[in-house]
């Protein structure tokens, strides 16, 4: 039988939440992209990513084809 610990329980954090004021408004879609995109085709070059997307991409065009 495992021994029981003595004390208080921890408890956990509430979860982040957070409140959406007046003065903040959410970014637009195309900031993101440009956020998101050079770390993208970086790790593309990085890893090879092209040659396994076209593999990808002919085996998908390969079965609308049948």
């Amino acid at each position: 039988m495992a021994p029981q610990l003595m004390g208080t329980p921890r408890r956990r954090r509430p979860a982040f939440v957070q409140t959406r004021s007046s003065e903040q408004q959410t970014r637009h879609p195309a900031v993101a992209l440009a956020m998101a995109l050079p770390c993208a085709v970086l790790l593309v070059i990085l890893f090879g990513g092209w040659e396994q997307m076209a593999n990808q991409a002919e085996a998908v065009a390969d079965l609308f084809g049948r």
